[in-house]
């Protein structure tokens, strides 16, 4: 094939064109220009058909309507919390082992009435929105969680300086009788954060010590009552004047607890008493304090309770021995259902059969409850019978009238219940050291169901209450805010277990709102 020869290039046939010139006479001589290249250069032909066609394409292309794009996105659907008991996310106990892998410490300097240095406990301070609030009592979150009870914290929303049943009439002097009292419990707590029952006087001055020592034994339990003295008084582990107070006795109530759950150790008949008690006050520690770190603890301490209740019954001094009463299971049932208003897993069983039980034990025309059986008298220590006879005290009725309250019963449907307050008032406080009748744990009780019964009931139990405990408190030297343990059980508890008592029964006024309206 003959080769063909390429057409020479003229720069002098170039043309220029001015910017003035008229876009007709541009138009005409670039179709001239493309002809002439047509024409003369085969190759040019194709290469300018090429980038039409390409330019054709991709003008296509780009003038398409776009399709769309689907994108995932993340949607977030928030709801709001109805005022109704409403179930947080499970949350499984971890085990814990404080001995080998201690948590991070807090330092607390609030101790100076201690002339304590440097005070550190095993709680590690939570980071997020449970850190940004002092307690339960400066929201209104305990509404949601109980769903009972007016104002912010829900049934437990009269403590503290601002609570609704605060006394606030100025003769009144309770207020003042209940500083005391919580002064002097803690002036006796020891450093490691524990009441003694029979060594708190060694915090006494010289010249000056208290006397009234009770069974070691008791040491948990009336750790618990102390603290539940605080923890009714409006402070917590994050807030109050006594928030050192507080972290301390449950730091310590939490190092007494076994691979169980179980505080302290199986000795003798009353460590089912102890455990109950400090388990009340250790989940209202978590529950109103707010520490996350806290809860395992208080879920194994109501995981114990559980495992110790009778299958198909109640409680009493051993787990599952089948043996049950009204006293143990009154502690018991405080503690459950304070374990249930603030999320923790509960067995509704427990409710059910303590329901049944009191049923059982409680005269359907008295209301009178009795200890193991219907008709029997509260318990007495060994050799002090005839020194507090049983006839002097309604505790089990006044036992039983508060649990069936705190088991959501309501005395317009349960006309036992005001039977059981008649029975009460037939035996009021009064302070007689000479008649046996002194029976603070019977005081505690029935001032508690006699606040919720209410109405003129209440007034009259309320006038012998205040008047057995305000004048017989101790008022002068560093006994001040003390009672004298001459009542029943105070040998075994001391004044530790009467001062705690005493002070626990005076805040009925707001320890809790009524339950029933």
């Amino acid at each position: 094939m003959k080769h063909q020869e390429r057409p020479s290039w003229d720069p002098s046939k170039v043309q220029i064109h001015h910017p003035t010139m008229r876009h007709e006479e541009e138009e005409a001589s670039f179709q001239d220009h493309v002809a002439q290249a047509l024409a003369k250069s085969p190759y040019f032909a194709i290469s300018i058909i090429i980038h039409v066609l390409g330019g054709l394409i991709l003008w296509l292309i780009t003038t398409a309507p776009p399709v769309e794009q689907h994108k995932p996105q993340i949607h977030s659907q928030v709801t709001q919390q109805e005022e109704t008991p409403e179930e947080e996310p499970e949350e499984k106990p971890e085990e814990i082992t404080p001995e080998k892998e201690p948590e991070p410490a807090i330092q607390d300097t609030e101790v100076s009435d201690h002339n304590e240095e440097d005070l550190q406990d095993d709680f590690a301070e939570v980071e997020g929105e449970e850190q940004n609030a002092d307690s339960q009592f400066d929201s209104n979150q305990l509404n949601d969680v109980v769903g009972i009870g007016p104002g912010a914290g829900g049934k437990y929303g009269g403590r503290g300086p601002k609570g609704k049943y605060r006394i606030k009439s100025k003769h009144h002097k309770i207020d003042q009788v209940i500083r005391w009292g919580l002064e002097w419990l803690k002036n006796h707590q020891d450093r490691d954060g524990h009441w003694s029952a029979d060594e708190f006087m060694k915090h006494c001055p010289s010249g000056d010590v208290c006397d009234g020592p009770g069974n070691p034994v008791n040491d948990i339990g009336i750790t618990g009552l102390a603290l539940l003295a605080f923890l009714g008084d409006g402070s917590t582990m994050r807030s109050g004047p006594y928030k050192s107070v507080i972290k301390k006795g449950i730091n310590w109530i939490r190092q007494q607890m076994g691979d169980d759950g179980l505080i302290g150790t199986e000795n003798g008949r009353q460590f089912q008493y102890c455990h109950a008690i400090a388990s009340y006050a250790l989940i209202e520690a978590y529950g109103l304090s707010r520490y996350r770190t806290l809860k395992p603890y208080a879920q194994k301490a109501v995981n114990y309770i559980q495992s110790a209740r009778n299958e198909y019954g109640v409680w009493r001094y051993f787990p599952r021995d089948g043996n049950n009463d009204s006293s143990v299971t009154g502690w018991m049932v405080m503690a459950l259902k304070s374990a249930k208003d603030f999320h923790l897993k509960v067995d509704q069983k427990a409710f059910e059969y303590a329901a049944l039980w009191y049923d059982q034990v409680t005269d359907p025309n008295t209301g009178q409850c009795g200890y193991t059986k219907r008709g029997q008298g509260s318990a007495r220590e060994a050799g002090q019978e005839d020194k507090f006879p049983a006839s002097k005290t309604e505790a089990m009725t006044g036992v039983g009238l508060f649990t069936r309250f705190w088991l959501g019963q309501d005395p317009a449907d349960q006309s036992v219940m005001l039977a059981a307050a008649d029975t009460i008032l037939k035996k009021p406080p009064v302070w007689n050291p000479n008649d046996g009748s002194i029976d603070l744990y019977y005081w505690y009780y029935g001032s508690y169901a006699m606040f919720q019964v209410g109405g003129a009931k209440w007034k009259r139990w309320r006038h012998s209450l205040e008047k057995a405990l305000m004048t017989s408190q101790r008022k002068k030297a560093h006994a001040r805010g003390s009672w004298d343990p001459i009542s029943a059980w105070g040998e075994s508890g001391g004044r530790v277990y009467t001062t705690a008592l005493g002070v626990l029964t005076l805040e009925v006024y707001y320890r809790y709102s009524r339950l029933m309206r």
